[in-house]
């Protein structure tokens, strides 16, 4: 078998020579340009070999070739040097349509993410905030894929900015279903919140519904990731192989339908039927049960919300034209001359509008919290309509000058003058134990002894330790300078006033043995309201014998 040299077919123009070739009225050594390889192409107008590429058309034709194979005042092949065309005119429409929706999302996050009741751990904050950050990535997804086309265009030789245009809109569409999924996840959880609220022990989070709310969001996560495998961690730069025809049916179009790309559209739509499952559950347990095959279909779209009415339809419709594409080469992305009215209205038109109709959707609906306010607001006042109590508006406080004047903050300001702080706080202690010390002192020295019987006391406070023993020495301010030891001495004092009999102060080194002699002082006999603590047991009879004044002395 005899094969075709491309190189015969596609020869260089004639020259002067038999060593010369003219390409644009300027001359070039032929001899050089075999020796280095070099292929003109008269398609796209670029001589090529293999690793290098140059334009030769005007005003791209190189001025001269040197014979190390250097071109002089040449231009890359892959430059976006083309004037941009239909496909990148309907991107930059779309483009701008999926910035202004950007803004939109964020206004809505700022709206619904924000909290004015506690933090639930059975429903987290971040449950309601996440079908928003899937709006912003596939409209970041979007306006990067589309702004990275207009290349698409614009390249003379097809290279990155086609594998960055569909590696984009794989993500888009991706982003897009998990949207659809969080909406409608969170429209169950908001729908359970709602039905526990009034008495959260009503549902178990552990029962078989609670599992089933668990398991299906992994479920649903799985496939989108399957599908993300499936699509993208794969060699691209056969989809850039579409420099001529030949080449487009050689290389690009069996990679771009090969079985990888129609397993990921089976993974779609498996998500699909998670979606339509999770709504059938929410419906089911959240909301009343109908009897019948069609009352319960009938029920099914008239609980389902709107937006998702419009949702799901266009959800199923990203899946169809990701599977379309896996079969049909002619209306895919990744075909550089693809049908454009096929790409933008299954591509890009589906994601779009359902970012818009969330975007809608989320003005017109409140934030949660302040909706459970209100609901339990109304909830409120039925009871109390029932119990026929009926509550005094606002204003009334004020109006009755019930509420104190000033704000919290001088309040508060108020309470910390009047405990003080600091120096004055010790100065304030001293004060006090000194006039507690004059107190005892003074009641020590004008109690009478003429009574019939002792009175009967506690030893655990200073008044009552004072009455039947020596009163306590007088205070003494400390009066060196060390702060440290001046507050030592206010807290010992405090303490002593507060606990006399707590710590009683150590004796000193010549006192410490005073205890075991025996002494020849008469022996006190204690009041019949205490205690002795001698150990003599020959007190009692050796003693003089108590005179009884009274029956109250017995």
């Amino acid at each position: 078998m005899v094969l075709i040299d491309l190189r015969d077919i596609l020869s260089f123009p004639q020259g002067d020579n038999a060593t010369d070739t003219v390409i644009n009225n300027i001359h070039f050594n032929l001899t050089t340009l075999d020796y280095w390889n070099y292929t003109y192409y008269p398609t796209n107008n670029t001589l090529s070999n293999g690793s290098w590429c140059f334009l030769v058309d005007s005003p791209y034709t190189p001025v001269g070739l040197l014979p190390n194979g250097t071109f002089l005042n040449s231009t890359w092949c892959y430059l976006a040097t083309q004037p941009i065309g239909d496909r990148a005119r309907a991107g930059i429409g779309f483009a701008v349509a999926f910035a202004l929706c950007l803004v939109f999302v964020l206004v809505n996050l700022k709206k619904h993410g924000e909290l004015h009741l506690p933090a639930e751990k059975r429903f987290y904050p971040i449950g309601r905030r996440w079908q928003w950050y899937w709006s912003i990535f596939v409209c970041t997804a979007a306006l990067i894929g589309l702004f990275t086309g207009i290349d698409v265009d614009r390249y003379r030789v097809v290279e990155l900015p086609i594998v960055l245009n569909v590696f984009f809109w794989f993500l888009m569409q991706m982003g897009s279903m998990a949207l659809v999924w969080e909406g409608v996840r969170h429209w169950g959880s908001w729908m359970e919140r709602q039905f526990i609220d009034p008495n959260p022990f009503v549902l178990q989070q552990t029962d078989k519904r609670g599992m089933f709310e668990f398991w299906l969001p992994l479920f649903f996560y799985l496939w989108l990731w399957l599908n993300f495998f499936l699509i993208v961690p794969r060699n691209w730069g056969a989809i850039e192989l579409q420099r001529s025809p030949d080449q487009t049916v050689q290389n690009a179009l069996p990679a771009a339908t090969d079985g990888r790309f129609k397993a990921a559209t089976f993974c779609l739509f498996v998500c699909w039927c998670t979606i339509m499952v999770s709504l059938w559950h929410s419906i089911r347990h959240y909301e009343p049960r109908n009897r019948g095959l069609f009352n319960r279909v009938i029920g099914f779209l008239g609980y389902m919300p709107f937006r998702f009415t419009l949702m799901v339809p266009l959800a199923l419709a990203i899946v169809a034209y990701q599977g379309l594409c896996a079969w049909d080469f002619g209306l895919s992305p990744l075909n550089v001359k693809t049908n454009l009215l096929a790409m933008y209205l299954g591509g890009y038109a589906p994601s779009l509008l359902i970012v818009i109709i969330q975007v809608i959707a989320g003005f017109m609906r409140p934030n949660e919290d302040r909706e459970l306010i209100r609901q339990r607001r109304e909830r409120g006042q039925a009871i109390d309509q029932e119990l026929g109590l009926v509550r005094k508006p606002a204003w009334w406080r004020r109006v009755n000058g019930d509420i104190p004047t000033g704000s919290m903050r001088d309040r508060i300001m108020r309470n910390v003058r009047e405990v003080g702080g600091g120096r004055p706080t010790a100065r304030e202690i001293e004060r006090l134990a000194e006039r507690r010390a004059a107190e005892a002192e003074a009641e020590a020295n004008n109690r009478s002894n003429t009574i019939e019987m002792n009175e009967m006391r506690r030893t655990n406070s200073v008044r009552s330790s004072t009455l039947g023993s020596a009163a306590p020495p007088p205070y003494t301010p400390y009066g060196g300078k060390s702060d440290q030891r001046r507050s030592e001495r206010t807290v010992q004092m405090a303490a002593s006033l507060l606990f006399p009999g707590a710590n009683p102060e150590a004796p000193s080194p010549a006192e410490r043995g005073r205890g075991l002699d025996v002494t020849n002082e008469p022996t006190r006999r204690p009041g019949t309201s205490e205690r002795s603590s001698s150990t003599a047991s020959g007190v009692s009879t050796s003693g003089p014998p108590q005179q009884i004044r009274s029956m109250l002395d017995i």
